[in-house]
């Protein structure tokens, strides 16, 4: 009932928006196009690159005099290592993080790596740990900072400034280009995604002999801070990353990368969607084929099938196996194990063939379904989970290299990814198609942008904790929707005594009747604006929009439905988006279609 009395009122006080220039691909964009494809068939992707380097975090400052720790109710004095571990904890008290057993249990275990041997023999359980004048302090710094006077900001962000200037833009073939993140990560605690086993470990403090710098030959090395050196200068023109170093946590690499707003990444997100519409022109063939081979005889052929079925429709990722003890539980497509799976023959009541699928994904986010299958998959999981154990591997014949083979076999440079981008960026094309109408205000359209993208999000599994805030914000907005139904009541009886006095007595002049109609449809406006904004965040409180719109859907979709609904694309891409979108804009008409 409110979304229709919602459309309705959107359609009597629809306004026309400020539109936004449907500009045509220009000859400039052709040719930019046609050097992008030169560069792809390419694996060296620069001759020159000069750059300053990574910043790196400041030294630890000690706390201050005033501010102390306590174990069991006496004030201790920590050691300097020690004491910033501590600080990382104690800037963390009021997160809900701290009080899981498996993050406590990684810090106090980490932590006791950098006490001193009298440290460890005194602190031997974080129980008995105070943080409270620590937290407090870190506290009030943060509230300090958020109430400098306006010259203090300014000065702040001049420094900010001076900084990106000089770290934060490289020399690439003769271009300046800006970088990504210039500044290494600061030393702290790992929190992770989910129920991470690894939560609360200490991530230390990236160091200069940590770092791999690369640059060209020819170009001026960055000097390393004063007494430190560089663990190796090399000149890769194969990657794109300017310096790496291995984080210790995951043991995996972190990288510093050109802003996505440079012309190296538009070329490369371009090059990603060309890519997923390519498979708009096979995907019809792949999808009859392991529909056919869904009979094979051969075990390894029909879970191949539907292994490519799971990555098409759910959009799985591929998976990869971990070593035991080393990271979360994480699975995907290959290493799917039989109790992850259950399957539900069709009711009496008519419901289909359903397989329920539950289960830790990339970044312990938990991915939970229940999907209507065909029947030949329902009886193909039938057989590959029979007498096997709970633990087993679901598809026992299949590995990740074999199916990374076989997508590779089916289209060049098609993987689990392209799929995944190809059918996002289909559903908000076709979710967009249904639920756009051009009779609707500015208000019901972006509110139909966002319910096509959440419908991408929910296919990609892009889930997010309901935040701590929800409640108190959406109890704040129904306060203010309650506040203004009851202006717009006391508008509409006003405007109705205005009327009646008009049309009876004569009392009323006809510019007062006119000047309370625009009162009552500005505050009917306002009225929409705030209930469309609480639908919005009601059905978005656990479901993550952004990673979708940056990593899987064709910009060029969104850009083209701004430019055929007048929808200012400010609407859809804040600045930042904007930026790292510039290279759509002109291979965008209102007619583009993915």
């Amino acid at each position: 009932m409110l979304l229709l009395w919602l459309r309705a009122l959107c359609r009597r006080f629809q306004h026309v928006p400020r539109r936004v220039p449907c500009r045509q691909v220009s000859r400039g964009a052709k040719a930019s196009r046609a050097g992008w494809e030169e560069t792809r068939k390419s694996s060296v992707k620069w001759q020159q690159l000069e750059h300053k380097g990574p910043y790196f975090t400041p030294a630890y400052e000690p706390l201050p005099d005033g501010v102390h720790f306590f174990y069991d109710g006496k004030p201790v004095q920590l050691s300097l290592a020690a004491e910033e571990v501590a600080t990382f904890y104690g800037k963390m008290l009021h997160l809900e993080c701290t009080t899981k057993e498996v993050f406590r249990r990684n810090f106090f275990s980490d932590w006791r790596k950098e006490m001193t041997a009298e440290e460890r023999k005194l602190i031997t359980h974080l129980d008995k740990c105070d943080f409270t004048e620590i937290h407090r302090h870190f506290m009030e710094r943060a509230e300090a900072r958020r109430t400098l006077p306006r010259e203090q900001k300014q000065k702040l962000k001049e420094e900010a400034e001076k900084l990106q200037q000089e770290f934060g833009y490289c020399v690439l073939d003769g271009h300046r280009e800006k970088i990504g993140n210039f500044k290494t990560e600061p030393p702290g605690l790992f929190r992770g995604r989910g129920d991470h086993p690894k939560m609360g470990m200490v991530k230390r403090r990236v160091m200069p002999e940590d770092v791999v710098i690369n640059c060209s030959r020819d170009s001026k090395i960055p000097e390393p801070p004063a007494g430190h050196q560089w663990r190796e200068v090399r000149s890769d023109n194969t990657v794109m990353w300017l310096a790496a170093w291995m984080e210790n946590i995951q043991n995996s690499f972190k990288y510093i990368v050109l802003n996505p707003s440079s012309k190296p990444k538009g070329e490369m997100d371009w090059q990603k969607y060309e890519v997923a519409r390519r498979l708009k022109g096979v995907v019809d063939k792949i999808r009859a084929q392991y529909q056919a081979d869904w009979k094979s005889p051969e075990m390894k052929k029909r879970q191949l099938a539907v292994a490519l079925y799971f990555i098409d429709k759910l959009a799985l990722r591929t998976g990869n196996e971990k070593e035991e003890g080393e990271t979360a539980d994480t699975v995907g497509c290959c290493s799917l194990r039989v109790e992850h799976v259950r399957l539900h023959a069709p009711s009496a009541c008519g419901q289909g063939h359903v397989v329920e699928l539950d289960f830790l994904g990339k970044d312990s986010i938990r991915y939970k379904n229940h999907v209507t299958v065909e029947k030949l998959v329902f009886q193909n999981l039938q057989h590959f989970m029979e007498d096997k154990g709970p633990k087993d591997d679901l598809f026992d014949a299949l590995t990740t290299s074999s199916l990374n083979k076989h997508l590779q076999d089916l289209m060049e440079g098609l993987t689990a990814k392209v799929f995944r981008t190809y059918n996002a960026s289909v559903t908000l094309q076709e979710q967009l198609r249904v639920l756009t109408r051009a009779e609707d205000s500015l208000i019901c359209k972006v509110l139909a942008y966002n319910r096509a993208n959440r419908a991408v999000a929910v296919l990609c599994n892009h889930q997010r904790a309901v935040p701590k805030t929800f409640e108190k914000s959406m109890q704040t907005l129904q306060n203010k929707i309650e506040a203004k139904k009851a202006q717009v009541a006391e508008a509409r009886v006003e405007l109705q005594k205005a009327e009646t006095d008009l049309r009876i007595l004569d009392r009323k002049p006809k510019s007062s009747v006119l000047q309370k109609q625009r009162r009552l449809l500005k505050l009917e406006e306002q009225l929409a604006r705030l209930c469309a904004k609480a639908t919005d965040k009601e059905e978005n409180k656990q479901v993550a929009l952004g990673t979708a719109k940056l990593n899987y859907l064709d910009p060029r979709i969104s850009i083209a439905w701004c430019k055929r609904f007048e929808v200012p694309v400010e609407k859809i891409f804040n600045k930042t988006q904007r930026e790292r979108f510039a290279w759509a804009f002109n291979q965008a008409g209102e007619d583009f279609e993915f």
